[in-house]
């Protein structure tokens, strides 16, 4: 006779249930993976049902050096820093909580806004710098210069470009965000490999991570003097 036992349908029948992450308690490894590689970190690339339960993961927030959503930060306030500023009157909160000198007037109500931006955390009402603000007043003051930028490879599973920064150092790699590359320059990621670029950039900070390019574009073309493509009737 025929086997008519009804066998268990449930989750792990249907799909193998995934690795824990090693580093995180709220997450499975492949998600983790997939939030380090993704501005959407872990919550993004979730079910609804599941988000309040990876909200914050370490593994992929832009507070832990290296994720898609560091990079992004670091971008964004870099430029917010050059483009448009904060006022002195925030700025200088900012310096305050930096130099660590003591209380800090805000009868504006700035802290506020900073807490917006990310710049400030408050805890038991004590306001404190945070990374981010750290950041954005080191990008106010570094020095930034023009440089050629030559893209070595693509990585399309990490969304990620490995680029030669010459003016930082013209030999050793800087990784950078691919969406970056590809936005600015309008290239795909199969086009991006040997492409010579132009961008500003950070030369001076002494770690690949720390570089961060800003007005990325591709480098017009070597004189032709300069190629020996010029003709001598």
């Amino acid at each position: 006779m025929t086997d008519q036992t009804v066998k268990p349908i449930g989750p792990e029948y249907l799909r193998p249930l995934q690795p824990e992450c090693p580093n995180c308690s709220c997450c499975t490894a492949p998600l983790c993976q997939k939030g380090r590689n993704s501005t959407l970190e872990c919550i993004g690339n979730t079910r609804t049902e599941f988000a309040a339960t990876v909200a914050g993961c370490p593994c992929s927030a832009e507070t832990t050096r290296g994720t898609h959503a560091w990079r992004m930060a670091r971008i964004r306030v870099t430029r917010h820093a050059l483009e448009v500023p904060l006022p002195d009157t925030a700025e200088g909160i900012l310096r305050g909580l930096a130099d660590g000198t003591g209380t800090v007037s805000d009868p504006a109500g700035l802290i506020t806004p900073l807490r917006a931006l990310r710049y400030v955390a408050v805890d038991n009402g004590a306001p404190s710098i945070t990374d981010l603000g750290h950041a954005y007043l080191t990008a106010r003051g570094e020095p930034r210069f023009a440089t050629p930028v030559e893209v070595q490879a693509v990585d399309v599973d990490t969304c990620t470009a490995r680029v030669v920064v010459v003016g930082w150092n013209p030999t050793a790699g800087v990784t950078v965000l691919l969406d970056q590359l590809a936005h600015a320059t309008g290239c795909t990621a199969e086009e991006l490999p040997g492409k010579h670029l132009e961008a500003i950039a950070n030369c001076r900070t002494q770690e690949a991570d720390d570089v961060v390019l800003t007005s990325i574009r591709i480098a017009p073309p070597l004189p032709e003097s300069w190629t020996g493509a010029e003709s001598y009737g």
